[in-house]
């Protein structure tokens, strides 16, 4: 949805230039007010025109269970006022790239059909950084359906290991 990330764009770079010195919390409190704000329900509550920012706002640090920081609060209150509160999971995702883009980073999602264990975990983010040729961010989803193996997904690029893709190649060999 391009509007949306065009919206979402300034946000992103106002607050990464306004929390430069303090990236990594500014991530963090992001991140899971982002994941808060994807809820349809409280999306269709914040776009009620009877209802407050200050009222979206107390929902929202409910939901978060600590005290939103200051910066967070008046983060987010430019956001109800200005009517951009939908655009926050957008927000998130372009300030993550911005923050990885100033680190040498990249995010990877490693899919997997059965949990990954600690210490194999490591060994395949050792790897995979050989192999990006950068440091990676991983997170972990399960997907039972790749029967066996994982598939990798940094930025636009597709690493998969997977049973599911050897045996579709098998397929396509066979019925070649």
């Amino acid at each position: 949805m391009a509007e949306l990330a065009t919206i979402a764009r300034p946000y992103a770079e106002a607050l990464f230039k306004a929390s430069s010195s303090d990236l990594a919390g500014a991530g963090a409190w992001l991140e899971k007010v982002a994941a808060i704000a994807a809820n349809p329900e409280l999306q269709q509550f914040a776009d009620n025109p009877k209802v407050t920012p200050e009222q979206v706002l107390g929902v929202i640090a409910g939901a978060y269970g600590a005290a939103l920081p200051a910066a967070a609060n008046n983060f987010l209150m430019a956001l109800l006022e200005n009517g951009r509160f939908s655009a926050l999971p957008e927000i998130a995702k372009q300030f993550r790239a911005l923050a990885n883009a100033q680190s040498g980073s990249s995010d990877a999602v490693v899919y997997s059909a059965f949990p990954i264990d600690a210490a194999a975990l490591n060994g395949v983010a050792a790897a995979l950084e050989k192999r990006f040729g950068r440091k990676l961010q991983i997170s972990v989803q399960q997907e039972p359906a790749l029967i066996g193996g994982i598939r990798v997904v940094v930025g636009d690029e597709v690493l998969d290991t997977s049973v599911k893709a050897r045996l579709e190649q098998m397929k396509v060999a066979l019925a070649a």
